[in-house]
């Protein structure tokens, strides 16, 4: 093990697998998770609506396209309620609470701070990605709330003999009621707009995000956690699948007014521009090394291939390995900064269709390109020159780990 990897897996690896183990963290990863669903619903029908055929908004009609936009409404449009009670429920659960509990008290209190005053209806805007991080930031402080009132026996307790539902129903009373009335003095009392003062708090972040340079380290953070062991996606993910969702419902929004589209890194991006064949561009490699020299590269890459066509890479990866391997880890890590700028700088160009619609990070390349752009056909143009520059870059570091490993073999063959 060269000196390099060595350093990270003692001194980087721990702290980043500590971090991607956070329950917090990970709770916001899997409320991401499960709405990923609605917004694939949601995207259907806006294919629907958009479809890239000349003249078919014309042949929708008003009537038609208002009652397909009404799915994408019922999805993206209340995108922040669905994370806000995901993120609850599974942080309750993983901090021993009741999750239902959880969910409902985070979903209660995150709809209150919504609320106009003068009309007393509910703010759409904020129910929508406008409210994401707010959804976010409440979720955590009420199974935070309701774990603090649990262990200090701040709660009304029945006797256990009464139905369960009842049980914690009424143990739910107390951070409940406390919860209710903070939020409810710091947003009506105090007259504070929390998702304002929120969304303002992350608009670094928001705008870094959504620029080269700022993608660029993402890119550079994930594949360099993968060459570590760590899931760099899923450690990420966390941190910025907020930000990337909901760039991607800002994209919905404006496609369905017409408007042109704000963003360019929304959810799809990476996992369809970037991520070809699975993190790295590993896809790249196995067409490589299909028929490699080297008996165990070969068949290594013949068995991957398959599982790569759906972005699953990590037979590749570890049989490799990629992993702490200098080797592959350089074109690894630069395959993903090379596609993420091309990528971007295309889109910026405008001569390719920024993402709008969200479809399952398993979609073949190619196929994705195209879907996640709405039918924009120069996307799976694209996508072949993506892999053939993956290849070029893999290429030369292929056949030299190629070379050393067959000479490995011969001279062990000679001792023998």
């Amino acid at each position: 093990m060269t000196a390099v990897p060595a350093f990270l897996q003692r001194w980087v690896v721990p702290a980043l697998t500590a971090l991607s183990e956070n329950p917090y963290l990970a709770a916001i990863r899997a409320g991401m998770v499960s709405v990923v669903p609605l917004t694939i619903i949601g995207g259907l029908f806006m294919v629907v609506a958009n479809l890239p055929v000349p003249g078919w908004g014309e042949r929708l009609g008003p009537q038609w396209s208002q009652l397909l936009q009404v799915p994408v409404t019922a999805t993206f449009g209340l995108l922040a309620v669905f994370v806000c009670f995901a993120i609850g429920y599974d942080l309750g659960r993983r901090r021993q609470q009741e999750a239902v509990v959880s969910a409902t008290m985070a979903t209660l209190v995150f709809l209150l701070i919504q609320v106009d005053l003068a009309s007393q209806t509910l703010v759409m805007d904020g129910l929508g990605s406008q409210g994401l991080f707010t959804a976010i930031l409440i979720a955590l402080i009420t199974v935070r709330t309701q774990e603090y009132f649990t262990a200090h026996a701040f709660v009304i307790r029945l006797p256990r003999n009464v139905p369960p539902i009842v049980y914690e129903s009424f143990v739910s009373l107390s951070p409940m009621a406390f919860l209710i009335a903070v939020f409810w003095g710091i947003r009506f009392g105090l007259g504070v707009d929390i998702n304002h003062h929120v969304q303002t708090a992350l608009s670094p972040l928001v705008f870094a995000l959504n620029t080269l340079p700022g993608i660029l380290v993402y890119a550079f953070l994930v594949t360099l956690l993968w060459s570590v062991g760590i899931n760099g996606d899923n450690a990420m993910d966390a941190l910025v699948a907020g930000f990337f969702l909901q760039y991607l419902a800002a994209n919905v929004t404006a496609m369905s007014q017409g408007q042109p589209l704000p963003y360019i890194t929304a959810y799809g991006f990476f996992t369809v521009f970037v991520n070809v064949g699975g993190t790295g561009a590993t896809l790249a490699l196995a067409l490589i090394m299909w028929n490699s020299k080297e008996p165990g590269f070969r068949q290594v890459s013949r068995l991957s291939l398959p599982t790569q066509v759906f972005q699953i890479n990590e037979p590749i990866f570890y049989g490799f390995p990629i992993v702490l391997n200098p080797i592959f880890m350089v074109p690894y890590i630069l395959n993903a900064l090379l596609l993420t700028t091309g990528t971007y700088l295309l889109m910026a160009a405008g001569l390719l269709q920024k993402p709008f619609i969200n479809v399952p990070w398993t979609t073949p390349p190619l196929l994705g390109h195209y879907l996640v752009t709405g039918g924009d056909w120069r996307a799976p143009i694209w996508g072949v020159a993506s892999i053939a520059l993956a290849m070029a870059v893999y290429y030369p570091f292929a056949k030299v780990a190629e070379r050393q490993r067959l000479q490995a073999e011969a001279a062990g063959q000679a001792h023998e």
